[in-house]
């Protein structure tokens, strides 16, 4: 099955970049074929593309195709590259990387006549999904109002909060009490993606029924917006004490310290330096002004985050939240209508954007399903998961109704599987866990919406005078 020496990929002598071409388009198409599956239906784009990748990844896989073979194993495979370099034989390097079970399959491949390539081609959908990634944190800055945030007021705060540090809580107590023989750091990496929120999908639903300007719209939508705030600092802190190795009281204080050092010497520094640069790119035609001032700043950002010891996509939220089209205004010269940096980055997102989401669907094992203790895990997660944020509602105020709140803050999709996607990177979240972190993101993205639009029809039901 996965160990067939069948071989489907079979790449030419011509330009080199062909066999990327050919590969980075094919995963792109699958992913337009599940989001137009999901428009269909009437569900959120993101799981079209789940769907599609968990389809691709597992019936590719069973037939033998060596790349999807490559691209199921994640980011892993890239570090046989540095054991090579060192002067480790490969077999010896796969083997201490994934294992005898598969290691014999990734030996077979990247020793084979295509192998080069085809690493090639994984190397790139690997770094387009990673560029994907950082333009859509970038646009969730870009959306994010502070000012709107503190009309809000302490309704969000407290739902935020709440929605941060009970599916924290919960799963981790999960992951402890369902895989004791993992360790804390998995445990802590687990408990980290059942804090995250979608606020595209609830805002989405929200926007359809009329009442995204509601009470209970305003504070799931600001609770949204400090639930990411809150997320990025607990994946700072999780992914600072993996790297260390141990759980410091110094290390956590010293990372949520730099963690919120650097949001705010962004937000107080960024404005300058866009203002610097918008008046030097002021010379130049104003997209391109801003295209290139925007580009440049969410990179640089990313990688200072990086260089201090926090997640690129912390920069790039960070950018967002800085950036605006008011830097940019005494240049425009009320010329033809400009557009705007949405509209400029949002191609930029949805073409990479998409790869991500397939490449996740492909990572997810099936197989591992049939383990019992798997399924038990996933189960106790995706409880955990709901419990979480539904009381996340006790949050607001009696005057609303919190179960909306509550089941508002239901969706995990993209953050939490952002989150789960670094966790596998860094080697904590194996595919077992990947793949039950991955089912509870698919479930609560799926069930949001109809038990959303359930809560707010029975409270307008409520509203309406009998007559």
């Amino acid at each position: 099955m996965g160990a067939s020496s069948v071989s489907t990929t079979s790449f030419g002598h011509g330009d080199p970049i062909a066999p990327v071409i050919l590969g980075v388009t094919s995963i792109l198409l699958f992913a337009v074929i599940g989001r137009f599956m999901a428009r269909r239906l009437g569900q959120p784009t993101v799981l079209g593309e789940l769907f599609m990748g968990i389809l691709l990844g597992n019936f590719a896989w069973y037939l033998g195709i060596d790349l999807i073979t490559i691209l199921r194993e994640g980011a892993r495979v890239f570090d046989i590259t540095n054991y090579a370099l060192s002067g480790i034989p490969i077999d010896r390097g796969a083997a201490a990387i994934f294992g005898d079970a598969v290691s014999d399959d990734i030996v077979r491949i990247l020793s084979g006549p295509g192998g080069a390539e085809i690493l090639q081609v994984a190397h790139t959908v690997d770094v387009f999904s990673r560029y994907g990634v950082i333009f859509m944190l970038f646009l969730v800055g870009l959306e994010t109002d502070i000012g709107k945030m503190r009309k809000v007021g302490g309704d969000s705060v407290r739902v935020a909060l709440i929605g941060v540090v009970m599916p924290f809580a919960l799963g981790l107590l999960a992951a402890y009490v369902l895989t004791p023989e993992r360790s804390l750091n998995t445990a802590l990496f687990v408990a980290a993606t059942l804090g995250a929120t979608s606020i595209g999908i609830t805002a989405n639903v929200l926007r359809e029924l009329g009442r995204e300007k509601s009470p209970e719209g305003r504070i799931i939508l600001g609770a949204a917006v400090g639930d990411d705030i809150l997320g990025l600092i607990i994946l700072a802190v999780v992914s600072g004490i993996v790297v260390s190795g141990s759980v410091d009281l110094l290390e956590v204080v010293t990372v949520i310290t730099v963690s919120i050092l650097f949001l705010v010497a962004a937000v107080s520094f960024g404005p300058v330096i866009v203002r610097f640069s918008a008046s030097i790119m002021g010379k130049l035609d104003i997209v391109e002004a801003k295209m290139f001032t925007s580009y440049l700043f969410v990179m640089v950002l990313a990688w200072v985050a990086n260089l201090a010891g926090l997640a690129t996509i912390i920069g790039a939220f960070a950018a967002g939240v800085v950036l605006s089209d008011s830097y940019f205004r005494e240049y425009e010269y009320g010329e033809k209508g400009v557009v705007s940096i949405r509209e400029l980055i949002m191609p930029l997102e949805v073409i990479l954007l998409p790869i991500f989401f397939i490449l996740m669907g492909i990572q997810v094992k099936l197989e591992s399903f049939m383990s019992w203790p798997v399924v038990i895990v996933a189960g106790g997660l995706l409880i955990a998961a709901i419990i979480g944020k539904l009381l996340s509602g006790f949050g607001a105020s009696r005057k609303v109704d919190r179960l909306i709140v509550g089941i508002g803050m239901l969706p995990r999709g993209e953050v939490g599987l952002v989150f789960a996607a670094i966790g596998r990177t860094l080697g904590v979240i194996d595919d077992a866990l990947f793949s039950a972190v991955v089912l509870m993101v698919i479930v609560t993205t799926l069930i949001a919406p109809p038990l959303l639009k359930v809560a707010v029809n029975r409270r307008s039901g409520r509203e309406s005078p009998v007559r």
